[in-house]
């Protein structure tokens, strides 16, 4: 085993023990607990170091290693130390164990995004080590509460330590899985990603006693046919640049490139997609709607006059929260009088452009392990911590590089799934990624 599989490996498995389980909560997540333990492993690697706590607990770890040219860029290395919580009884290992089993290591973060994480910290911790400073400023940010939106990390970053966290480049999560195609393989690096706007929907009936259920306003009852309506709603396909771009890359047939970004016929192709490739297509050019929790109701024997909804809305590049109400309005159609529509969160869809001297280091870096394959700009449709640098113009791409052994649908289940695992070739390929990129565009 190389010191650098050893090195990754080891903080990798340590970060998941840590367990900065965040389920929404202001004192959840204690990444207090991951800050220290980066702190420690860089300490010493003449990298200076800065921790930054938000709210008890809440911490974040900026480490700088400064460059010898001040014209010259600064990139931040951006991964985040929390996680989202687990289900033991679903996983064939212990989610909070950080098992290596037969060369894999296990555990919640494993693949969101702690694999990411360590590895960024072990390239920075060997350029500082090595003694060699870059014309360039490298950045690692081990930063609190992406899971919940950021709002004790990034966000607050952003807002109170804003002069700390300027940079001219981020690489953050996620990409670098190959992906085979009939035109050969490619290796998608997020650019962008969708935005939200969450609502809750309170849907009102009428209290009543549950032994006469005949002809009664039933809040429930009327909820349940929302959930129906929204979740068989079909929007209207909304094809950006970016789709476009995808589309081009994935080196599809003629005609099935035409229909994916033609909104008419659209739903039939994404119907023929591969499994791994559908949800995905589907979600980055329509407006999704997902509704995923129900409140409401507190006794058997009473008939509901409220029951709350939580609907996790998306938006892609180019639509509004205009066009959100408007498409609640259409898909409850006669029950949208009895609906009060509250908007919870928005963030606005956020992308990056392509033709910077990052992503030709990036393209480079990852083409010089995987010669054959072609890198291709793609979107999340989930968010993440980038979406704060991309809406001041600095761009942002998603990358780690992962070995042949990550199928995209293995890679894509994992996220926020059971059983989050990531091979140790993987950790290797990623850590050599960020080394050779930050080499390439620092100098």
């Amino acid at each position: 085993m190389s010191e650098i599989v050893a090195e990754v490996t080891d903080l990798l498995q340590r970060l998941i023990r840590n367990g900065c389980v965040n389920d929404g909560t202001a004192d959840s997540g204690q990444e207090l607990r991951n800050a220290e333990l980066l702190a420690d492993h860089l300490r010493g690697s003449g990298a200076e170091l800065t921790t930054y706590e938000s709210h008890p607990g809440r911490a974040s770890l900026l480490a700088r290693i400064e460059g010898t040219d001040p014209a010259a860029p600064t990139l931040m290395l951006m991964g985040h130390t929390d996680v989202v919580p687990a289900a033991p009884e679903g996983w064939r290992h212990d989610p909070l164990g950080g098992e290596l089993v037969d060369g894999v290591v296990w555990g919640r973060g494993a693949i969101d995004m702690l694999n990411l994480t360590a590895s960024m910290a072990v390239a920075t911790r060997r350029l500082a080590a090595s003694g060699r400073r870059p014309r360039g400023t490298l950045l690692f940010l081990g930063v609190a509460d992406e899971e919940a939106g950021g709002a004790y990390g990034a966000g607050w970053l952003m807002k109170h330590a804003r002069e700390a966290m300027a940079c001219d480049y981020v690489i953050t999560e996620n990409g670098g899985v190959l992906q085979p195609t009939p035109a050969g393989e490619r290796i998608g690096i997020t650019v962008g990603e969708k935005g939200i706007c969450w609502c809750r929907l309170v849907v009102h009936g009428t209290p009543g006693h549950g032994s006469r259920p005949y002809g009664a306003d039933n809040a429930l009852v009327k909820a349940a046919e929302v959930v129906t309506r929204l979740a068989g709603f079909r929007p209207t396909a909304h094809i950006t640049q970016a789709w476009e771009r995808w589309v081009a890359g994935m080196g599809f047939e003629p005609q099935m490139a035409a229909a994916l970004i033609d909104p008419a016929r659209i739903w039939e192709a994404i119907e023929q997609l591969p499994a791994e490739l559908a949800p995905t297509a589907h979600a980055l050019t329509h407006l999704t709607l997902s509704p995923n929790v129900i409140s409401g109701g507190g006794k058997t024997n009473v008939i509901p006059g409220r029951v709350d909804l939580e609907v996790d809305i998306r938006k892609v590049p180019g639509q509004s929260d205009e066009e959100v109400l408007e498409t609640i309005d259409t898909a409850l159609g006669s029950l949208r009088g009895d609906v009060e529509v509250e908007v919870l969160q928005c963030d606005e869809p956020t992308e990056s452009e392509v033709d910077t001297p990052l992503w030709d280091a990036i393209n480079r870096a990852a083409t010089d392990v995987y010669p054959e394959a072609t890198c291709i700009p793609s979107m999340l449709t989930g968010g993440t911590d980038a979406r704060f640098f991309r809406s001041l113009g600095i761009p942002a791409y998603g990358m780690g590089l992962y070995s042949r052994a990550m199928t995209l649908a293995q890679y894509s289940a994992m996220f926020h799934g059971n059983d989050e695992r990531v091979d140790q070739e993987s950790l290797r390929l990623t850590v050599e990624l960020y080394s050779a990129v930050t080499l390439d565009l620092l100098g």
